[in-house]
């Protein structure tokens, strides 16, 4: 839902700017260091912020020529930090926050996505998708996916889909369907193939109905529309395209979600939002972000993905994170399938006559 060669993601063109995805100068002098640890991840915050907040300015006003930005907010750590540094880079006044809640919302996620702007003192506003959704489908789209292996699937019960842990070689292969019955009992079955496409193809409207509403607002007010994605997910293909990996600029894509926590506390984002452990928020069931894609903690993952960018043999790696060799090969094959999917996922439009076009 949400790669080739271990070094395509760094040549890509940065958001619309000349500039293009490259290591952090940290990445640059950890690359010799001879032992491998989370400090090759760690970072000076406020030279980060500074950083990104002129290059805000100069994407938003002089290249992009919008008055402001609209950044979906999430009650996660991600959105948060891109809202209070478009807030820096811009003023409060230029920064409009979206809630946008639907039928399988966590409330949690609509409070603390109000908390974040009340404390940004950014505007904001609400809009329920549930509605529109109904209207397109969604909903009975993914029960009739489940119900093509769960029969009884129906009002009152709850799902959520999963991958196999790090630890099981078949997790590229097999995705897991759970359900909860109005009852209360619960039952894992597996998901073949045709249910998981359509059940992840039904609530894919959920991103792109999201993203559709960010544009609405943006060409209202004449702003741009910030992306949320961290390194970890755009390096990832942790998106849906034209969902929420649509965006006029992407101020964190190039930061890992670790550095995106060192920024979250350096500006003051809500320690309740800090705290929060990284959450789809899609399905109706909680469901972290690891159960459903990722094959590690963000911090291990991170770390992961580092290493298998700078040619970290899984030996070194595995014995920075108490892993065993076997299961950090399992995490490196994970990361170059991953990115050899997600080619569909970062490509743009194609032209019949690019040549000429340039």
């Amino acid at each position: 839902m949400r790669r080739g060669a271990a070094s395509s993601i760094w040549g890509m063109q940065d958001y619309g700017s000349a500039r293009t995805l490259s290591n952090s100068p940290q990445d640059d002098v950890a690359v010799h260091c001879t032992v491998l640890s989370p400090e090759v991840l760690e970072l000076d915050p406020a030279r980060a912020c500074d950083a990104i907040e002129h290059s805000i300015r100069e994407q938003v006003r002089a290249r992009l020529r919008r008055r402001g930005a609209v950044v979906g907010l999430s009650g996660g750590v991600d959105s948060a930090v891109v809202a209070a540094l478009c807030a820096r880079a811009l003023g409060a006044d230029r920064v409009l926050g979206l809630l946008m809640p639907e039928r399988h919302s966590s409330a949690e996620s609509l409070r603390l996505g109000r908390m974040v702007a009340s404390h940004l003192g950014i505007p904001h506003h609400m809009e329920d998708l549930t509605p529109a959704l109904t209207a397109l489908g969604c909903y009975e789209r993914q029960a009739e996916a489940i119900r093509a292996v769960v029969p009884e699937y129906g009002d009152g019960w709850h799902c959520k889909l999963s991958v196999p842990p790090v630890s099981d070689h078949r997790r590229l292969s097999i995705t897991y369907l759970t359900v909860a019955s109005p009852t209360g009992g619960m039952r894992t079955v597996r998901m073949p193939a045709g249910p998981h496409l359509q059940l992840v193809a039904a609530t894919s409207f959920k991103q792109r109905l999201r993203k559709t509403m960010e544009y609405y607002h943006a060409d209202r007010l004449q702003y741009a529309v910030a992306g949320t994605a961290n390194r970890l997910e755009h390096d990832q293909a942790f998106f849906v395209k034209q969902g929420d990996g649509a965006a006029d600029f992407k101020p964190i894509a190039h930061l890992y979600k670790t550095q995106v926590y060192a920024m979250a506390e350096y500006l003051g984002v809500p320690s309740e939002v800090r705290g929060r452990s990284p959450t789809t928020d899609t399905f109706s069931l909680p469901q972290t972000q690891e159960e459903f894609y990722f094959a590690l903690p963000y911090a291990q993952m991170d770390l992961c993905l580092w290493a298998y960018t700078h040619g970290r043999p899984a030996q070194e790696t595995s014995a920075a994170l108490g892993m065993t060799a076997e299961q950090v090969g399992r995490v490196y094959r994970d990361i170059e399938a991953r990115r050899r999917a997600g080619r569909y996922l970062h490509e743009a439009p194609l032209l019949a006559c690019a040549a000429s076009a340039a």
